[in-house]
């Protein structure tokens, strides 16, 4: 096995575990005793670890260094690239651009559930609610998972919600949460052409804040976070590629 696909193993396994026991990446630093900037690199198979390091490491996540690379050496599935984040965020738009940069398929949860369904989102909110949805939504994700291939997929807003959909997200994918203040939410769904957050609603905007301060906890537990705040998509889409390739021009370490 080469070194560049055994990294790339260590640092699959170290980014499951950490997620397993639902730390950030500042706090299983402070574990181990071990830099956030270099875990980023870890983690992105690009961290060349020395014997020391790599005891410190699985000694934070309750492991051994032999057990770490033992599992490091089998086979490595081809890494997800999970986009979360409220409507507006970017995920489908700056989703499109980061696949055709790092050369991989792009793939939009919702449509795919809406392929497996049958049915357009709307019909099968009205037709069977949303704990259908969401029992669609588990299944279609797991089988985008299974095939094992490299993607960058954009998620809905809400699969934070669905505790067991996003452990399996966190667990088997690297997960980016696309932050951004409520009024950019608003102003970027609406300039899509998109005036259903304000039609027969004058609370909607005070909705989507009471939402956003719901859901940013759980937002807030992927593995890193980009925040769209006052960014231009050519500077959001060269981050957001940082942060995935793990260079040094990573724009939140979590």
């Amino acid at each position: 096995m080469s070194s560049d696909l055994l990294l790339a193993g260590l640092g699959e396994r170290a980014r499951a575990l950490r997620v397993d026991r639902g730390w950030t990446l500042r706090e299983l630093a402070r574990e181990s005793g071990l830099s956030s900037r270099f875990l980023v690199h870890v983690e992105a198979g690009r961290g060349n670890i020395s014997v020391r390091k790599l005891a410190h490491l699985a000694r934070a996540l309750g492991t051994t260094p032999a057990a770490l690379l033992s599992d490091a050496a089998g086979p490595s599935s081809p890494p997800v690239v999970a986009l979360v984040g409220l409507r507006g965020a970017g995920k489908t738009t700056l989703g499109r651009r980061l696949a055709r940069r790092i050369k991989v398929p792009f793939v939009e949860l919702d449509r795919r559930v809406e392929e497996a369904a049958g049915l357009s989102l709307n019909e099968i909110f009205s037709l069977h609610g949303e704990d259908y949805f969401r029992r669609v939504e588990q299944g279609v994700l797991e089988h985008i998972l299974d095939q094992g291939r490299p993607v960058v997929l954009a998620t809905s807003g809400g699969l934070v919600g669905s505790p067991e959909s996003y452990a399996l997200l966190r667990r088997r994918a690297l997960t980016v949460w696309l932050k951004a203040r409520p009024e950019e939410h608003w102003n970027r769904v609406v300039q899509q052409g998109d005036r259903r957050p304000m039609r027969d609603n004058p609370e909607a905007m005070a909705e989507l804040r009471r939402l956003l301060v719901v859901r940013e906890p759980l937002y807030a537990r992927a593995a890193h976070v980009l925040d769209t705040s006052r960014l231009n998509l050519d500077d959001a889409e060269r981050r957001l590629a940082a942060l995935v390739m793990g260079t040094d021009e990573a724009a939140s370490v979590r």
